[in-house]
């Protein structure tokens, strides 16, 4: 016969207490958003809606004010995610917080969940035909296993 310890399981502190969502407009990360938000709401967790702000080099920008579409897009998304979060609320309460990063997707989804200290990153799958033989962002991030890595359709 072997000794058991008595573990002494606590109902709802075990969860994660940051997720972090990246968002970029798409429909996929919408959805994922919809999805972190409710993980959000039944753990009790900070949700941390990321948006990475493309940067472009020099040539690529020639004639185009990428600063301020990409600064346009992510006011955009403040915007809905407010609206989303004001009609649910007295009914679901979020906590939630925005926060732009600048670069390409993944590194700037990396730095956002090692800066935030998440606990769980929730991505929408790529909409883009070429990320299947290169590889997704949300490929990449499984991949690094420095976080559980939850990819909505």
């Amino acid at each position: 016969m072997t000794e058991q310890h008595a573990h002494r399981f606590e109902r709802g502190t075990d969860g994660p207490k940051v997720i972090v969502v990246g968002v970029d407009g798409s429909d996929s990360s919408l959805r994922a958003a919809a999805y972190a938000g409710g993980l959000a709401r039944r753990q009790h967790a900070l949700l941390a809606v990321v948006y990475v702000q493309p940067v472009m080099s020099a040539g690529a920008a020639l004639g185009a004010p990428v600063a301020e579409v990409t600064d346009e897009i992510a006011e955009d998304l403040v915007a809905q995610i407010r609206h989303a979060t004001e009609q649910t609320k007295g009914i679901f309460d979020v906590r939630w917080e925005f926060h732009t990063f600048r670069g390409d997707p993944y590194n700037g989804l990396v730095k956002a969940a090692d800066d935030l200290k998440a606990d769980a990153v929730v991505v929408g799958a790529s909409e883009q035909a070429g990320h299947r033989i290169v590889g997704s962002v949300a490929i990449r991030l499984v991949k690094a296993g420095r976080w559980p890595v939850t990819v909505v359709p």
